[in-house]
């Protein structure tokens, strides 16, 4: 991988951006020290304890995936809203939400992912602006043996899938990779007799449909104690002019009348 896509965790929200732009992807190494990730995977263990095996090719038979990750821990709360997260959304995708935020044990013996673009649910012609967001959050180390995300560089922007080969998006844990739902890319093959766990927080534009509905995925007690910019991307939020709303007002002033209502 080239020097221009890794940075520290001091990197700034200007250098992802060129980085993605340029390349297709951006690696911040050690985003988060040693004891926060033990925490933190720690409480991805315990949900995972309850978690079943994937359905299908795409999702992996051998791999665990937490759905309603914010009904399930508080653990990515501030990672979800972390200002330099923020800065690069506000730069990428103007008006935004959560999408699709999932952790992803991929087990021992798990093959390689098809290569897919986490745009192409959306019935959008090519070429189009980028309308979603990935970043994708080591809690182990990422390596090629143990089925790191293979990304094609510079496969982004809409096009078809390039005949080229895929890299491994090697990294520590406690590092985080950020790319647009136009690049190429898939979960490696696990070779090794360790699970690989990562967490993925992924963001559209505000005025498509999340992949997962939020709404009901996180109970509205469980969201009414949320922090208010998560409750926002989480969709309770107007997406301008007025996308969004509940009975002609804010969705959180409903949210808030509703629990009240209840308790």
């Amino acid at each position: 991988m080239s020097a221009e896509t890794r940075f520290g965790p001091d990197v700034t929200s200007a250098q992802i951006v060129a980085s993605m732009n340029k390349h297709g992807y951006a690696i911040v190494e050690n985003f988060l020290d040693s004891v926060r990730v033990a925490e933190m995977r720690d409480e991805l263990e315990k949900v995972l304890a309850e978690t079943p095996y994937g359905r299908n090719d795409f999702e992996g038979f051998a791999t665990k995936r937490i759905y309603s990750l914010f009904a399930k821990t508080r653990a990515f709360d501030d990672l979800a809203t972390h200002p330099v997260l923020l800065e690069v959304l506000d730069e990428v995708l103007g008006y935004y939400q959560l999408s699709a935020p999932t952790g992803i044990e991929i087990g021992p013996g798990s093959v390689p992912q098809p290569l897919h673009r986490d745009d192409s649910i959306y019935p959008l012609a090519d070429p189009h602006p980028e309308f979603v967001v990935n970043t994708m959050w080591a809690f182990v180390d990422f390596t090629e043996e143990n089925g790191a995300t293979r990304v094609i560089p510079a496969s982004h922007g809409g096009q078809p899938k390039p005949d080229k080969p895929t890299i491994a998006a090697e990294m520590p844990a406690g590092s985080v990779l950020f790319y647009p739902g136009s690049l190429w890319h898939g979960g490696g093959a696990n070779n090794t007799d360790s699970p690989r766990l990562g967490v993925i927080l992924e963001y559209a534009w505000a005025y498509l449909r999340a992949q997962e509905s939020h709404l009901l995925a996180v109970p509205q007690n469980v969201a009414a104690e949320l922090p208010e910019r998560l409750q926002e991307l989480l969709g309770y939020n107007i997406c301008p002019p007025f996308v969004g709303y509940v009975d002609g007002r804010h969705p959180r002033r409903a949210l808030a009348q509703r629990v009240s209502t209840v308790q």
